[in-house]
């Protein structure tokens, strides 16, 4: 079995945020993040430990995906969204978010794993496609249309 030690190693070592929240109530406080959740939002230990993971996503808090997150901790499910969330600075980035339920050995849940990934260059560049293909099948019916004419 892998010791205690050697497994927060290799958490503090990847390279995608990693968060352990505990549910009180209905909010999540962050009670552990690695390093690399600290460099991808630009807050230290100091400012998130004992927070409600919310305080990511700021004002912005009716974004489809966050819904499924919250139906997803209500039935306790593991879950995948792409969110916009804010960093420290105010600047936005596109997060792919996991969140898994742990249990215990009495099947009651005791914590929520988070990992974040920034996705905001892969995001931005399928809107950009999807833009483009708008416009391509915007002007196509244009030309369809002057061509009946």
């Amino acid at each position: 079995m892998m010791n205690a030690e050697l497994l927060k190693m290799m958490i503090e070592a990847s390279h995608d945020g990693i968060v352990i929240a505990e549910q009180e109530g209905d909010e999540n406080i962050l009670i552990y993040v690695n390093p690399a959740f600290q460099r991808l939002t630009g807050y230290s230990v100091d400012d998130i430990l004992y927070q409600d993971c919310r305080f990511l996503q700021g004002d912005d808090r009716d974004q489809a995906g966050l819904a499924v997150i919250r139906e997803a901790i209500k039935v306790h499910q593991p879950c995948r969204q792409i969110i916009r969330n804010y960093r420290k600075d105010g600047s936005v980035f596109w997060n792919e978010l996991s969140i898994t339920p742990v249990f215990n050995d009495a099947d009651q849940l005791t914590y929520y794993i988070g990992i974040q990934k920034d996705v905001s260059v892969e995001f931005e560049a399928s809107q950009r496609v999807r833009e483009l293909e708008a416009e391509v099948a915007s002007l196509k019916a244009q030309l369809a249309q002057a061509q009946g004419e």
